[in-house]
């Protein structure tokens, strides 16, 4: 959520920005109108409750002297009437600011490239240069279905689409490929492992920024106010909301596999097959607190903890920034790493990292207090250390051979068991 003492003072800015964000205009002046209304409203309110001690003195003082003190009587009333009349106005543009507070998305920090949508989005590095294939590379779901390690059939007729099982050594590998994640996060990078709730309540999904302007796209569960995780960084980023840190608390690092669920909602026809677009899927999640001043050297560093992955598994990539118009709801600014596939001749995302600054923040309430003992707001993190069901895409691919078999990674090789391909 953003500052309204900010948005009160830089309107114009705060327009502008937004503006690259596909906010229209005339959203942020309402905004400014209605907090203007509301303010003049407040001193209106003040002002006649003034005069309604007044009247109520006079009141006082006219009983006391035995005279008639009916006027003033009728006057208190009518006072009182108004005070209800602007409160129950207040409260509506209460209403109305919230609603507009709550779908305003994060401002972009300064060197974020302007752009509309992801065909404006830099490069800004590659590594490796992706295997040229000596035979006809086939695409990861029918390498898996050869070798019986995913059933999409059976997922589909158990669920629905976007569903599967894994299977033998699709299944190991799939463990493989997150208990390789998590070792490296944990015993390489110093986060702290977490094995957070599945399903938040919708406070949690408020936190984050996925509520109220994406429910379209989670699962909800009916009846209740509780939803199906998105990402752990729904329940890892709310795991201090409303707590005030002590300074030498941060920065914190935590990391966890959980399993994402997604709607896809808008999606339809978009990677109907294979494991890159899925209803559920395993993701090691990355969530940081920081404080303000390192929070993008903490951006730079989770970027970097995720490509690790990619570069002991031997997978080539590149990294990107994203553009006004392509980043995430409470983004500030975001790094997208995306995987090598051969099969469809070009990068996908396999992680997002962003520094959402104080905005999630704002919105769970999570401060600490500073080395001055100031309260102020922590900048949150968040980024993909991957997601699982994509790494083993990009592996299937990559590391497939002529006779149909896949090599494994020699970085998984300990995590296999000592199994060194997946042969029919």
């Amino acid at each position: 959520m953003l500052d309204l003492k900010f948005i009160r003072q830089n309107t114009e800015l705060v327009k502008e920005k937004l503006m690259t964000r596909g906010v229209e205009g005339e959203k942020i002046d309402d905004f400014v109108r209605l907090d203007q209304e509301r303010r003049d409203n407040l001193v209106k309110v003040e002002t006649l409750k003034k005069h309604r001690n007044d009247v109520s003195q006079d009141i006082a003082k006219l009983k006391r002297e035995r005279q008639n003190a009916d006027d003033k009587i009728q006057e208190m009333k009518q006072v009182s009437e108004d005070i209800k009349v602007l409160d129950k106005h207040i409260h509506t543009i209460d209403e109305q600011l919230e609603y507009i507070a709550h779908t305003l998305p994060n401002l972009p920090a300064e060197g974020v490239p302007v752009g509309n949508n992801e065909d404006e989005n830099i490069e800004l590095r590659k590594w490796e240069t992706p295997k040229q294939f000596d035979f006809e590379a086939k695409p990861h779901w029918e390498v898996a279905e050869e070798l019986d390690i995913l059933d999409f059939e059976r997922g589909a007729k158990v669920s629905g689409s976007r569903f599967l099982f894994y299977k033998g050594a699709g299944a190991r590998l799939e463990r493989a490929v997150y208990n390789l994640m998590l070792d490296t996060h944990i015993y390489e990078h110093g986060y702290t492992e977490m094995i957070p709730p599945y399903i938040v309540n919708d406070k949690s999904m408020f936190g984050t920024g996925q509520f109220p302007k994406f429910k379209e796209d989670v699962f909800q569960l009916e009846n209740s106010n509780y939803t199906l995780i998105p990402t752990a960084e729904v329940p890892l980023t709310n795991y201090y909301r409303d707590e005030i840190l002590d300074n030498d608390t941060l920065p914190v690092y935590f990391t966890a596999l959980s399993p994402a669920f997604r709607s896809e909602a808008g999606s339809a026809g978009r990677d109907t097959r294979g494991l890159i677009r899925l209803h559920q899927f395993n993701k090691v999640e990355m969530v940081k607190f920081s404080k303000p001043e390192t929070s993008y050297e903490e951006l730079e560093k989770m970027t970097n903890n995720a490509e690790a992955i990619l570069q002991k598994l031997n997978l080539p990539y590149r990294v990107i920034i994203l553009c006004t118009g392509d980043m995430g709801f409470s983004a500030a600014k975001t790094y997208d790493i995306e995987v090598w596939i051969p099969t469809q001749e070009t990068y996908r995302e396999i992680s997002s990292c962003s520094n959402c600054e104080d905005f999630q923040a704002r919105r769970a309430k999570i401060r600490y207090r500073d080395e001055e003992e100031k309260v102020q707001y922590v900048h949150t993190l968040n980024g993909s250390g991957l997601a699982v069901g994509r790494t083993v895409a990009a592996i299937l691919e990559n590391y497939q051979n002529e006779d149909g078999s896949v090599t494994i990674p020699e970085a998984l090789v300990p995590y296999m068991g000592g199994m060194t391909k997946i042969t029919k």
